[in-house]
Parts: structure tokens; C-alpha cells; sequence
């Protein structure tokens, strides 16, 4: 079963975006095309955030706040050619902004579960050798059991 469900899509906000030798084409909010072939492997492409610091970053958090306690599903909306790869990685911080943990998601879809002390995360899509892609946007979904679903 499952829960509550939010799309992120890829604002035009350009701070949180590797910028240098990019070009990016917003045809939509679900339809961003990205081209670097200059880009090391490994390098963020592009980050969101669950809190922000609006008179610092001048953004608003894309994430929703999760907790510990729930069990949620990822899933990657992003096109590239077949022999180049990306890979997402999730940071996690504990409310004194230090990293409580992290994990890297190489699959389309995966289902994870963040330390129990998580106060914020990021999610940042990374180079894995890609030198363009085609991002639509990215679901995370809460997974809920159908005991609790009754309770």
C-alpha cells in the first residue's frame, strides 16, 4: 500500500546546479534537457533540499519532511543514453547539521528508510558518466502496511 506521495521536478533556479560548461533547456517543469560533456564523473549535477536557509540560498526547500519511522519508495523519472549512467545519493543530518548518514541509489525505483535522528536531508543527482540526460522529475512516496492502514 501506499502513502502520501510528492514529485520533484528541477527548478530554473541556478545556485543549486552545476552551471560550468551546461547547457540546460527548461521546456517545462517535467521536461529539462542537460548537456556537459566536459563534467568529471561524480561531480553533483543538481541538489534539493528538505530545509533551507531562505535569507542565505534565497530557495525554498523541494523536499517533504520524512521521518525515521516510515518506510518510503524513490523513484527516478530521467532519460540517458543507454551505455551512460547517473546515480542519486541521499545525505542525511541530524538537527545540529551534521551527516547522520547517506545512501546512493543507482535503480529507477528503490525503497529506503532514514536514521531514526534525521532532522534534514538533501538529494543530489550525480555524474555517472553521462554527458546529457533528459530529467523529468523524481516521486518519493510513502509506503504504508496495511496493518497500520487499519489502526
Amino acid at each position: 500500500m501506499t502513502g502520501e506521495k510528492w514529485r520533484i521536478y528541477w527548478n530554473e533556479y541556478s545556485s543549486d546546479t552545476y552551471l560550468y560548461g551546461s547547457e540546460i533547456a527548461y521546456y517545462a517543469k517535467d521536461d529539462v534537457v542537460f548537456k556537459n560533456n566536459l563534467m568529471p564523473p561524480g561531480t553533483i549535477v543538481k541538489q534539493w533540499y528538505s530545509k533551507t536557509n531562505y535569507q542565505m540560498q534565497k530557495i525554498e526547500p523541494a523536499l517533504p519532511m520524512i521521518d525515521g519511522e516510515s518506510l518510503y519508495r524513490i523513484t527516478v523519472h530521467i532519460d540517458c543514453l543507454p551505455d551512460e549512467a547517473w546515480l542519486a545519493r541521499i545525505v542525511f543530518y541530524d538537527r545540529y547539521e551534521s551527516e547522520a548518514g547517506s545512501m546512493i541509489l543507482r535503480d529507477k525505483v528503490t525503497e529506503f528508510q532514514c536514521p531514526l535522528k534525521t532532522y534534514s536531508y538533501r538529494l543530489q543527482l550525480i555524474n555517472g558518466g553521462m554527458t546529457q540526460f533528459h530529467f523529468h522529475s523524481i516521486v518519493i512516496q510513502e509506503i504504508v502496511h496495511e496493518t497500520e492502514e487499519k489502526n
